[in-house]
């Protein structure tokens, strides 16, 4: 039976390093599932996501000089692919209409948790939110970040980080009660 060679990832990633654009494409190609896992979370389909991700494989190219082969190559990858996504949703945020919500309240919540659901059952639930509420809930709820971080990120204040959260949440709870 074939078995395909086993790729070694730090050869890979040193001849990336070096400028070798066959193994640019092999990296690639080995991490475009990982990455479109990722970044599928903060794009409003599957063409947006693609575009997300050639952009974040062109900053790792870019600055794969800067990578440290001592450290774990999926987790900085991770963070450029995070950020790139940010990056492309801050930018479309520009043409949306935002309502300042500091002095807004927050809204009610149950004290129960969605982690019962599955993993397909909660991105399938997360396609539904609007593309703002669905970025801060990955944002806070997947990727751990802060709100203060989150309000960086986005420019936004981190108050109106909460509120979004509050509101994803609320939103993904009517859904949970009428499915």
């Amino acid at each position: 039976m074939y078995q395909p060679a086993r790729i070694d990832e730090s050869e890979i990633i040193s001849q990336c390093k070096k400028g070798s654009l066959k193994y640019q494409e092999m990296l690639y190609k080995h991490f475009y599932g990982f990455t479109m896992g990722i970044v599928l979370r903060y794009c409003l389909n599957k063409d947006d996501a693609v575009e997300v991700i050639n952009d974040g494989f062109i900053k790792v190219f870019n600055t794969m000089g800067s990578y440290d082969m001592n450290k774990p190559f999926k987790a900085w990858l991770r963070v450029v692919m995070v950020n790139t996504a940010i990056d492309r949703r801050r930018k479309e945020l520009k043409y949306q209409l935002n309502i300042d919500l500091d002095n807004a309240a927050p809204l009610s919540s149950n004290t129960y948790i969605i982690e019962s659901l599955a993993a397909q059952d909660i991105l399938k639930l997360l396609g539904t939110l609007p593309p703002l509420h669905r970025t801060i809930f990955n944002l806070y709820e997947i990727d751990g970040f802060s709100h203060e971080e989150i309000g960086k990120m986005m420019d936004i204040p981190a108050s109106s980080s909460r509120v979004y959260l509050t509101r994803a949440k609320e939103k993904l709870r009517k859904l949970l009660m009428t499915a």
